[in-house]
């Protein structure tokens, strides 16, 4: 078995010439990964993130190398429908159309059941769950009306399948997001828009190992079929996918970037 990640997959086009918008994309996570990967494959990305000094950062980095007329950002709180609503103006303002949504904001913690809050569960609800909602009715709203087709793409996770110790709340809203994915899907297909979401199980960063301990880390990656954590690469790989022409026929469907589904 072998535990060293694969050479990593240069652009070949998939979408050039698309208007992209993904949350929660400043930093080394998933979503800055998807963000960079639109970038190569063509599109013209909108960054957000509830992280201004990161998002602008992030911007500055990706603008320099891609071209700053490729690279916006927006700050973006997706508990808030004002600036959800600002977010996909931008898009259309400075790429002329939306075309692809990536919705990668979410919010995790650890607590028994017994020990939660309500506002514990709130929070990781409203930010994970209903952000999730507000940023794909606001996308498909304005897919409806131009009638150009659109892809939007949920960020759900493995927990959403099996259970965690520790984590209701989280796993209540990633199993919310697969079924919001499936029941989306179904109402979009109607005006050419295709809504699916990626479930990935391990995918290493430097925030998730500032707040998860080694124990926890070595857990989980034992529990993995190829005995390594998967790189936020890998995943945003699938979301390119689920985001291209490849995957046209492709609709309401939660696909388990990892070995881990029911």
């Amino acid at each position: 078995m072998t535990r060293t990640p694969p050479p990593y997959v240069p652009g070949h086009g998939l979408l050039a010439g698309r208007s992209a918008v993904v949350t929660a994309a400043a930093g080394a996570g998933i979503g800055g990964a998807t963000a960079r990967r639109l970038l190569e494959e063509g599109a013209r990305v909108v960054l957000s993130d509830a992280h201004a000094r990161r998002l602008k950062e992030s911007e500055a980095g990706l603008a320099a190398e891609f071209g700053a007329d490729r690279v916006a950002a927006l700050p973006c709180d997706v508990t808030d429908e004002a600036q959800v609503a600002a977010l996909l103006d931008l898009a259309e303002e400075r790429h002329g159309r939306l075309d692809i949504l990536v919705n990668n904001a979410g919010l995790g913690g650890t607590a028994d059941l017994v020990d939660m809050t309500d506002e514990q569960w709130d929070r990781v609800l409203d930010v994970t769950l209903n952000g999730t909602f507000r940023c794909t009715r606001a996308a498909l709203r304005r897919l409806k009306a131009t009638g150009s087709g659109g892809v939007v793409v949920n960020n759900a996770s493995v927990v959403g399948w099996r259970a965690q110790k520790g984590q209701a709340h989280y796993a209540a809203a990633k199993a919310g997001v697969m079924a919001l994915t499936r029941c989306a899907a179904l109402e979009a297909a109607e005006y050419g828009v295709r809504v699916n979401a990626v479930s990935p199980s391990l995918a290493m960063h430097p925030h998730l190992a500032k707040v998860t301990t080694p124990e926890l880390l070595e857990e989980l990656t034992a529990r993995e079929a190829f005995g390594r954590y998967a790189e936020p690469w890998e995943v945003a790989n699938v979301i390119v996918f689920l985001a291209s022409g490849y995957s046209s026929y492709l609709t309401g469907e939660v696909v388990s970037v990892s070995s881990q589904h029911p």
